[in-house]
């Protein structure tokens, strides 16, 4: 592992593949002031008191040959706790079959997203464990900032769960089924992984997890393997895309909010900035490809269900 440096003055919130982008897009300059205000290495009041209240959180990470992987995390409200201002301590272990469970060692890097879908609040975190144990993990925090609730379609989290749920069953495969392929082609709401090594010790390198939202459909499937992916306006923070940069991978994770399954991917990744299919996709302001790598169904993983509103 390597040390994480301390924030001061001179250290730049974004990597240099944010950075890079950044720049691409005329905006380097302005981000890089609004990132200084809200980047924090401490979590404010607020968002303390936020992600105690959560009953689940996305992790996204990087396993040992660099691929990054999105998964969640979920227990009952009060399964994270946060002792200070800089730590964090999640009462709960990833679902079986979830690559998670092989990265849970001291010293890995983490991107944490405390989402509330039914009130569209969100907020990021970056952090490192500091101790695991088979209740849970300790992270310590090296960025948090909010973010805004664009793309977010409302869900209302169900709480009358059947007891008799199906056991919980997890399939690997190199290729997208036709369940697969159904679950994406309905999707409305994905989440989104990518992974940097830690090699400057810059507490912007490591992993990131991000919502991604859309109309139903907006995910363009283009065979068994390869994906279509339109980057709508956001922050400019470039925190997934530029981590594409320096890795050009992503992990990918779709969530049957209805029946309790999670579909995991992990693949290689391209953007695409001046493409003229960019202007079949509505709003997009430019495009990435996915090809699955790896995947597993993950199924009757979750005992939460969801209701659009």
């Amino acid at each position: 592992m390597t040390d994480i440096k301390d924030n001061s003055e001179n250290s730049s919130p974004f990597h240099k593949g944010e950075q890079a982008l950044q720049s691409r897009m005329g905006v380097r300059e302005q981000v890089e002031r609004f990132g200084r205000r809200v980047i924090r290495d401490y979590m404010p009041d607020q968002h303390r008191h936020f992600y105690q209240q959560l009953p689940y959180l996305f992790v996204g990470h990087g396993d040992e040959d660099g691929w990054p992987w999105a998964s969640m995390l979920f227990n009952r409200p009060g399964f994270i706790t946060c002792p200070d201002d800089k730590t964090l301590n999640i009462n709960t272990r990833p679902v079986k079959g979830d690559p998670l469970l092989k990265a849970l060692n001291t010293g890995a890097r983490l991107g944490l997203l405390g989402i509330e879908l039914n009130t569209r609040r969100r907020n990021r975190l970056a952090a490192h464990i500091i101790q695991t144990d088979e209740q849970g993990l300790t992270l310590a925090v090296d960025q948090a900032f909010g973010n805004c609730p664009k793309y977010i379609r409302p869900r209302e989290l169900d709480t009358c769960i059947a007891d008799d749920m199906l056991p919980a069953t997890v399939h690997g495969f190199t290729g997208l089924d036709d369940e697969a392929r159904a679950l994406i082609e309905k999707s409305d709401t994905f989440f989104v992984a990518s992974f940097i090594e830690n090699r400057r010790g810059e507490a912007s390198e490591g992993a990131d997890v991000s919502h991604r939202g859309g109309e139903p459909g907006f995910v363009r499937i283009d065979n068994h393997q390869s994906l279509t992916i339109p980057d709508y306006a956001g922050n400019f923070h470039f925190n997934t895309l530029g981590n594409f940069v320096n890795n050009p991978k992503a992990g990918l994770l779709f969530i049957d909010f209805e029946n309790g399954h999670m579909l995991t991917l992990t693949g290689p990744v391209e953007l695409l900035f001046d493409s003229p299919e960019i202007d079949t996709f509505t709003g997009a302001e430019r495009l990435w490809t996915f090809n699955l790598h790896r995947g597993y169904w993950l199924k009757n993983a979750l005992d939460l269900r969801w209701q659009l509103l």
